[in-house]
């Protein structure tokens, strides 16, 4: 929990640096802006959609009774707008992820580990599917575990698909530039708790009005130093039973 606690504990310290704020501000305002766009060119497909998704955990019928029916309209755009909110928080963190990390790991490399040796074990094209594998993968888990929402116990369901969504984005990208290919699946295949547990309080943020602003970034940069603390932590171990050996 150590190591969690100190890479959370980091990425608070830069996020308020001139260069990460920036990084905060464009990829929302496009992920905003591509929303906007989308939601008003198709406004009658997601409507549609959303009504569906209302009527099948049994939203849609209680707001149909509510009376005066200004109030229900009301409190439906705010149902709206509210599942909008995390479509534009996961875009975020796509757009993080695939473009953002790079500046965000030099940030991160050259204050805290300058030392540490790069050997790019990882490139762009596996970015790129790691992303597409895992927006995947977070959607299967909204569609498959909708009906648990009748049982009450969907209401766990964003928090665990935010923590996989989180560590699944940014783990691999956080290790791609200094691993090489044999610690990256060293390290991709241990510690899995923890990564869960890092996901899981990184996503905790994205459903904290205005902190889920700051919530891509700061996920990011707790994933790269949490990742590249473990990365220096293995290597420095290696170098060590290297020099013992070597005075044998």
């Amino acid at each position: 929990m150590l190591q969690i606690f100190n890479a959370l504990s980091r990425a608070f310290n830069d996020l308020f640096q001139f260069k990460v704020m920036w990084i905060v501000i464009w990829p929302t305002i496009i992920a905003c802006t591509l929303w906007l766009i989308l939601g008003t060119i198709f406004w009658g497909t997601f409507s549609g959609w959303i009504a569906e998704g209302l009527t099948v955990i049994g939203v849609q019928d209680w707001l149909a009774s509510i009376e005066p029916v200004w109030i229900s309209d009301g409190m439906r755009n705010i149902l709206y707008f509210i599942l909008f909110v995390p479509l534009i928080v996961i875009t975020t963190l796509i757009i993080t992820a695939i473009f953002s990390m790079p500046a965000l790991i030099h940030l991160v490399a050259n204050r805290y580990y300058p030392d540490l040796k790069r050997e790019y074990g990882g490139n762009i094209v596996g970015n790129l599917v790691n992303a597409l594998l895992a927006t995947c993968v977070f959607v299967v888990i909204w569609v498959i575990t909708l009906p648990l929402w009748l049982a009450g116990i969907g209401m766990v369901v964003p928090f665990v698909a935010a923590a996989y969504l989180n560590q699944q984005l940014f783990q691999y990208d956080s290790l791609c530039e200094h691993a090489s290919r044999e610690e990256m699946k060293s390290l991709l295949a241990t510690d899995r708790k923890l990564l869960w547990g890092l996901g899981l309080l990184t996503g905790l943020i994205q459903f904290i009005p205005l902190l889920n602003f700051f919530a891509p970034v700061f996920a990011a940069l707790a994933f790269i130093h949490f990742e590249l603390a473990r990365l220096a932590n293995i290597r420095s171990n290696s170098n060590k039973g290297t020099a013992k050996n070597s005075e044998f």
